[in-house]
Formats: C-alpha cells, structure tokens, sequence
C-alpha cells in the first residue's frame, strides 16, 4: 500500500530522533492527529491508548511509540474488517450509494473490472435514474469493461431497474449484480424512499437483503466525509466504504475517523485513475505506512 506513505507526516516527524515520551510529545502527537483529519475524540482515544501501553511495556521514546501507535491504529482498523461478501446462492447483489461528485459510477466500474478478473460474471444496474448523465456514464463503462447494463428511461422507478436486473441476473446465471443509485442527500426522503423500495425488492426476489451496500467517499473531503456516513448511515443499513482519491492527496486521518465514529469497516480503497487502481483496504499495511 504504498500510496499511503507519509500522509501522517507530521506526526511522523514528532516520533523520529528518539525523543523522549513524555506528556509534552503527547499533546503534540494529538494534535498533529487532528491536523490529519483524525477526530478530537478518536486523536484523544488513541493518545490515551499510546500513554496506557507505553506505561505498561516501559516504552520511554519515541522510536518505540511509533511502533506501538502502529499497531494501536491497526488493531482499530482490523475491528470488523472482512473483503466483500458474496452469497452462497448467485446473483451476490451490492448496492453503492454516496453523494455525486465522489466517483461512485467509476467505482462502480473498478469494483465490475475486479471482480470479472476474479471470474465473475457482472451485471450492472442504471438505477440512478434521476440524472440521464448517470445512465450514460454507467453504460459506457459496461461498454468498456465489456459488461452489460440494465437501464431505464430518465426518471424511471430505479427499483423497477434493479427488479429487471435480477430477473436477467438470474436468466443468465450471473454471479453479481451492481446496482447504482441516486447520488443526493438534498432530498432525504426521497432517497430513503427510494433505497428502502430497492431494499424490498431484493429481499422479496432473492429472499434476502443486498449482500452489500457500499458507500463510497472522497477521502479529500475532509470531515465532510465523515457527514455524508452519517447521514447515508440513517438512510440504509451500510455494510463498508470504499474511499477514493487515497492517491497521496487526502490527510489519512480521515480513515481512522471513519472506522472509528462510524464502526463500519473500509473495504476498498481507490488510488488512482485506472481500472485496476482500486485494492482491498489492509489495515496492518495502511499503519506500517502511515509515517514511512
């Protein structure tokens, strides 16, 4: 995971020349968390932590706590994280959600990309129907990645779309179905709507609800991020985010705070442009990488 080297730089600078550990590093390192996006509450959690352990393992520099505040962050990342999850009885059905602007229909195409590599078959469902760019969009990443869409017209019924995609997921012994929805908070009750409906008709046809529903998120937005969980986490039962834009231009505090205030794991992480830039989040090797 090399794309996240260094975005804790400064607190990467607090720990290096073997300092001593003491109250006054402390209160630095928990600053420096903060700077990098990580939550007054979860920097003063892990703080907390780092001073208890250090306590209790005699570690009295700062060499020693960067490695114990590693592994600190690492185990809070591990809690609850497990790659995506597919049904014993195919179509799997994820549904993404998240704001526009956020990559969501190109993380689409990369979560579609990955998985036909893995030798799945794909199906994607245009169930964005609010904006035809949407559809548009959606469908010339099926036509690049070489996977076919199920689309509506502008304004259709979206769980109508997702209903046609399962009945042609199943007509032709498709392994997963990825169904786009609408992408704005501004309309709550609408979205609510439209998600619960979306919600139904899975469970009513596959006798079980989506086996993934997916927020995906600009890891660049800041606390921003963290507002749009919250509100998406109201509307619908999340189980993970994907986090785009992790390309070195995003504080990576923005992760542990996620994690932490949400208590919903990060499974994907995109790190660039291309179709294959996406990877499983590594909690173990986001930590080892963030002050190197």
């Amino acid at each position: 995971m090399r794309f996240f080297k260094g975005i804790l730089q400064k607190v990467d600078q607090l720990l290096t020349g073997r300092r001593p550990l003491d109250e006054e590093l402390l209160e630095e390192l928990e600053e420096a968390l903060v700077q990098s996006d990580v939550s007054f509450r979860t920097a003063s959690q892990i703080v907390e932590k780092l001073r208890e352990e250090a306590r209790n393992r005699r570690i009295s520099d700062s060499d020693g706590a960067r490695t114990l505040l590693q592994e600190i962050i690492a185990g809070m990342l591990a809690e609850g994280n497990a790659p995506l999850g597919f049904s014993p009885e195919p179509p799997s059905v994820y549904l993404i959600v998240g704001v526009n602007g956020t990559g969501k229909t190109t993380t689409i195409a990369k979560i579609a990309h990955r998985l036909k590599k893995q030798g799945k078959r794909v199906l994607l469902a245009a169930a964005d129907t609010f904006r035809a760019a949407a559809i548009d969009q959606l469908e010339l990443w099926g036509q690049r990645i070489g996977v076919e869409v199920i689309k509506h017209r502008e304004r259709a019924d979206p769980a109508a779309v997702v209903f046609d995609a399962l009945q042609a997921a199943r007509a032709r012994k498709m392994d997963v179905v990825i169904a786009d929805t609408a992408g704005r908070l501004h309309t709550k009750v609408n979205l609510m709507e439209e998600l619960k409906k979306i919600g139904r008709i899975v469970d009513r046809e596959l006798a079980r609800p989506p086996d993934e529903t997916l927020l995906v998120l600009d890891a660049t937005t800041g606390q921003n991020a963290v507002s749009q969980a919250e509100q998406f986490g109201k509307v619908v039962p999340l189980t993970g985010i994907v986090l785009t834009k992790m390309d070195g231009t995003a504080r990576g505090g923005i992760v542990i705070t996620i994690k932490d205030d949400m208590h919903i794991p990060i499974k994907l992480v995109g790190v660039g442009e291309k179709m294959d830039d996406l990877e499983e989040f590594d909690p173990k090797a986001f930590a080892e990488g963030l002050f190197a």
